[in-house]
């Protein structure tokens, strides 16, 4: 196995680990849409472009951008109960 290799498991544990532990919401979305731009790399490294790029729409785009809309909605639903009472 190739050193990118191994630098690119590595790198995809931590970033894993980082989605994991990060505790601010609006972090963890950030960190999660950086491990789908990790596991894209590494997916491409492994030769697989096809899964590389359904991982970049999906992983790194589409999911967190879902959760960051989901993230803002929730906010603000509970910045407007705050102005009600």
């Amino acid at each position: 196995m190739s050193a990118i290799l191994i630098l690119l498991f590595l790198l995809t544990a931590a970033s894993g680990t980082a989605v994991v532990l990060i505790r601010d919401p609006a972090r963890q979305i950030f960190a999660l849409a950086g491990n789908g731009v990790v596991l894209t790399i590494l997916f491409t490294a492994l030769q697989a472009p096809d899964v590389a790029l359904s991982e970049l729409a999906v992983g790194g785009a589409a999911v967190p951008l879902l959760f960051l809309v989901a993230l803002m909605a929730v906010r603000t639903g509970r910045r407007d109960e705050e102005h009600e009472g």
